[in-house]
């Protein structure tokens, strides 16, 4: 099976799709400007020890949460304000979620790549917005697989973002609805996913059991190691992970977030098992 991927591109100062391995991570939910920041400060610190490209990511509105009373965030002014904040202060490449078309065009102001969530990555007028937007601004969109989608077909979201005039596009597999409350996650996917575009693999909502109890998403974190280095080793891109320092807190996706003190154990490893495989 070759490592590469087709569709490269640049995003700030990170290379998609060229051979390094590069992170994406951060809190779910942009939860206060300060703890962003310290999140962003604690990464890129660790990232920067590694030698591993870094792109933060935080959403300013979780609009798909489980219950209409969970916290969604702070908003796209809001939000788009911290995180503007966090990628001039840091100098680094910025990710965020856009649920909306109207809401493109203000998001793509402040962050690098537009992200479309899993449960919207079919739905054309938010593909479409999201090219607009990154082609004027000149930023990246990337696409969650669907939970529901087969990963032949993400080639047609692929295909509407650069029909949309973006050619800088990305996927993200974050496993497959498996009966009710699991997500299963099979790597067969990933090298079909490359033939489309870069592939991050998302170890954190790979282990998340959605709407478990109570209203409210589960997860098992402890199996983050194993699913990510099993993605490195099969052949991907980027590794997407959320990243808390309190994760038993966490406004949003707590239950399946990588706890801050094993980043740096995990990025070791994946770093160990990229190399091999390159």
């Amino acid at each position: 099976m070759s490592n590469a991927t087709s569709h490269p591109f640049d995003i700030g100062n990170v290379s998609v799709g060229r051979g390094k391995l590069f992170l994406i991570a951060g809190p779910c939910v942009i939860e206060s400007e300060q703890h962003a920041r310290m999140m962003a400060d604690s990464i890129q610190r660790i990232t920067s020890d590694l030698g591993i490209p870094y792109i933060f990511k935080a959403s300013y509105d979780k609009a798909n949460r489980t219950s209409i009373h969970s916290f969604r965030g702070p908003g796209v002014v809001e939000g788009t304000r911290i995180l503007r904040v966090i990628r001039e202060a840091n100098n680094l490449p910025v990710l965020t979620d856009v649920h909306t078309a109207e809401s493109c065009a203000k998001v793509a102001e402040a962050v690098d790549l537009l992200q479309i969530p899993a449960f919207l990555c079919r739905q054309t007028d938010l593909l479409i917005a999201a090219a607009e937007a990154a082609r004027e601004h000149n930023r990246a969109v990337n696409i969650k697989k669907g939970q529901f989608v087969a990963p032949s077909d993400m080639r047609h979201a692929v295909e509407k973002v650069r029909e949309g005039g973006c050619a800088r596009v990305s996927l993200t597999e974050r496993g497959v609805s498996f009966g009710y409350n699991n997500l299963v996650v099979d790597m067969r996917s990933l090298p079909v996913l490359r033939s489309f575009a870069p592939v991050i693999f998302d170890g954190t909502h790979s282990v998340q059991t959605p709407s478990a109890a109570n209203g409210v998403s589960g997860g098992q974190p402890e199996f983050i190691p194993v699913l990510t280095r099993a993605a490195v080793a099969a052949g991907v891109d980027g590794v997407f992970l959320e990243v808390h320092d309190d994760p038993p807190h966490a406004k949003s996706d707590g239950a399946n977030a990588l706890h801050l003190n094993h980043l740096r154990g995990i990025l070791e490893q994946l770093l160990a098992i990229h190399q091999i495989v390159t």
